[in-house]
């Protein structure tokens, strides 16, 4: 089943055209067209951080890091740190290469790579030590102004513990801010929060048996739309994960009511969650 899931990728996503390399000898191929909904959760605990990810067609990737002396190691707890594992070395190198030997972007359809950044040490000194990277790669980055939106191959988003004062000061920025539901309302411009992240868990009630109930289908399509408003995407954690085929009724249900992203573990899951999605859309 898994094989036959695989070839329809290919028929599907209107195959895939372009190829990296994720390890040496190991060669992958990224669709032409990504999944728009598909949020790589802790993208570095997969086998292949990055690429299993882009294999798939995910439009957005999620990487946590620390700064721990000078450098942006990757990890969610300090314990789990390792000092060859960088933010450059894992994901920024790798993108960098293949984006200059792909005419510039990640997808061929210049569908722009979000890539969030969840900053787990102290808020300003790490976003101080991120920018300064970020700003050795500003070829790939999307950049933001007051009046222009400079779409590249990359757009990075600022998670976790960042500096909201420090980054709004900036006259031109290469990341966005990862705002909260207590945004929504206060007309933030989208060109500063492009994304509006939560906890399913503090907003919801419902843990994926059955259907949402009517008061958390009243809930969730009212901040779908608040969030739509305003230009900004919507995304959750914490969605609910029952076991089998029950999870896909949850994906379901969230895309149906608008959600955009959703915070994905079992990637290669989703995917084919997808692909069915699509073939059913077609009978």
């Amino acid at each position: 089943m898994k094989h036959l899931l695989r070839l329809l990728t290919l028929f599907f996503c209107g195959l895939t055209s372009v190829s990296a390399q994720s390890a040496p000898g190991v060669s992958i191929s990224i669709p032409t067209e990504p999944i728009l909904s598909g949020h790589s959760h802790n993208d570095y605990l997969r086998r292949t951080p990055l690429w299993d990810a882009l294999s798939l067609g995910f439009i957005s990737i999620e990487v946590d890091i620390h700064l721990v002396g000078g450098a942006l190691l990757v990890g969610h707890d300090l314990e789990d740190l390792d000092p060859s594992k960088t933010l450059q070395s894992l994901y920024l190198d790798p993108l960098r290469d293949y984006v200059r030997e792909h005419d510039g972007w990640v997808y061929p359809s210049q569908r722009s790579l979000n890539l969030l950044i969840d900053i787990k040490s102290d808020a300003q000194s790490t976003y101080e030590a991120l920018l300064a990277v970020l700003t050795q790669y500003s070829e790939m980055f999307t950049t933001y102004s007051e009046t222009q939106v400079q779409e590249r191959a990359v757009s990075a988003i600022v998670s976790g513990n960042r500096p909201r004062e420090l980054m709004m000061a900036e006259a031109v920025r290469i990341a966005t801010y990862d705002g909260r539901i207590a945004d929504l309302g206060d007309r933030i411009p989208a060109n500063f929060i492009s994304l509006i992240s939560d906890d399913w868990k503090d907003h919801f009630s419902w843990r994926g048996g059955g259907s949402l109930s009517e008061a958390d289908s009243r809930h969730l399509a009212h901040l779908v739309e608040q969030a739509h408003e305003s230009g900004y995407r919507l995304r959750f954690w914490n969605i609910p994960t029952p076991w089998g085929r029950s999870v896909e009724k949850v994906w379901s249900q969230l895309l149906d009511a608008g959600v955009d992203l959703l915070s994905i573990d079992d990637v290669d899951a989703y995917r084919d969650f997808t692909i069915q999605a699509r073939a059913a859309r077609r009978d």
